[in-house]
């Protein structure tokens, strides 16, 4: 049985990344504390991003953190990453247990502490929850959904969850106070001028004591 053993969860988008290449700042941000990273590049075909696993999959290898690829279970097979993430209208997690078996993490991106429970049902690993503030990369999701109702889902679910959006260092520290078990990030890493500084920051604040 493999276990949720990591607080910060580093989701990829190529195009907040200031034109920089996407791999070196990814060992940029392992090498500063990040152990969780997520590909999430929705628009590369299937021949790229298997090329672009390949590429980061070596890469968490070597510096011992975990890879997630977004929605693919065939990717996560491929390359042999810990786990898939699944949005919440795509493949059912009982589905992907059956093709990944009881070694790989499943996690799921909810909207709402409803999202949350369901997915611990279904036997997901861990839920990312989200929006909690507003933040550009999620505004297609709806406006965000606050504190109340991330308090509400970790109130409700034993599995880790994870709080997404518009997440800094101190509102790291003001959803771990929630219940929230760590955070999942993009921009907050992937734009910033100062890989290491921002992951520490980040680091930092969510394994501080609640």
């Amino acid at each position: 049985m493999t276990f949720v053993d990591f607080r910060l969860y580093l989701v990829t988008d190529r195009l907040q990344t200031g034109g920089r290449p996407l791999v070196p700042l990814l060992s940029q941000a392992i090498d500063a504390g990040v152990s969780a990273v997520q590909l999430r590049e929705r628009d590369l075909g299937t021949r790229a991003l298997l090329a672009l696993a390949q590429e980061v999959r070596m890469l968490t290898r070597e510096r011992g953190a975990k890879l997630f690829i977004n929605d693919r279970v065939d990717l996560v097979n491929a390359v042999e990453a810990a786990g898939v993430h699944l949005r919440a209208s795509s493949l059912p997690v009982p589905a992907a247990r059956r093709i990944l078996g009881p070694d790989r993490l499943i996690g799921v991106s909810t909207h709402s502490a409803d999202e949350a429970a369901r997915a611990e049902a279904d036997g997901a690993d861990f839920a990312v929850l989200g929006p909690i503030y507003d933040t550009p990369s999620k505004r297609g999701y709806g406006p965000p959904i606050g504190i109340g109702t991330l308090e509400d889902a970790c109130r409700r679910c034993r599995i880790p969850i994870f709080a997404i959006g518009g997440i800094t260092p101190p509102r790291a520290s003001e959803v771990r106070r929630a219940g929230a078990f760590g955070v999942a990030v993009i921009s907050a890493v992937l734009a910033a001028e100062d890989i290491g500084d921002a992951v520490r920051r980040l680091v930092n604040a969510v394994t501080s004591p609640a």
